[in-house]
């Protein structure tokens, strides 16, 4: 399902399968204004032992952030746009709860600035209608700015905004490319025993 852009017209989009770990992006995104010179994408090896495969990870900005909820003095804020911001210096107390919350691994802890830093979607640039640093330089177009329009008429895969976490669904602002509609699961669903019936996996190994 794809909700409602963040920003007018535009929105942002990750094509995973586009990806070729040419680290353009981790490079331009030290270049934003707002950054002090940090890159604050991240990208992932999905398994070094069998594949090259690289997958750019950026803020999904998601519709209800937790990492917003379990900020102990309110410093990361959700602008009119559904943007989630960094955390602001004056309130940020340095604890990493938000580091910890986050479902998609996205939050830096900066000791330098002794602050939660993390990417904002260049909403100096977006708010604007103009790409994010790391979209504008992606030679694959796996990070993709842009029109649901646009897409359509350039762009093969589908959408979605929605991401499967065991029994939690949590909805981004940010879209990925996927093979087949409807909720992306992340993680394995409810298995026939609790984990903590056998955390080490023993029993598996036994039989």
């Amino acid at each position: 399902m794809i909700g409602p852009s963040a920003l007018g017209d535009g929105m942002f989009v990750v094509d995973p399968s586009r990806c070729i770990g040419c680290e353009a992006c981790v490079q331009a995104c030290g270049e934003c204004g707002t950054h002090r010179g940090r890159s604050l994408i991240h990208l992932d090896q999905v398994d070094r032992s069998t594949t090259v495969q690289t997958v750019p990870m950026v803020c999904m900005h998601c519709e209800d952030p937790t990492c917003a909820q379990v900020c102990p003095a309110d410093a990361i804020k959700q602008n009119e746009d559904g943007v989630v911001q960094s955390a602001l210096k004056p309130r940020c107390v340095a604890c990493s709860n938000c580091v910890l919350a986050c479902p998609f691994g996205v939050p830096k802890y900066e000791a330098d600035f002794d602050l939660m830093m993390k990417c904002d979607m260049c909403y100096d640039r977006t708010s604007q209608g103009v790409a994010p640093m790391c979209a504008s330089v992606c030679p694959s177009q796996a990070l993709w700015f842009g029109t649901p329009e646009e897409f359509a008429d350039t762009r093969r895969g589908t959408l979605t905004n929605e991401f499967q976490f065991g029994n939690e669904t949590v909805r981004t602002r940010v879209h990925t490319v996927v093979d087949e509609p409807g909720p992306l699961q992340v993680t394995a669903g409810p298995t026939e025993s609790p984990w903590q019936d056998d955390p080490f996996g023993l029993a598996t190994v036994e039989a």
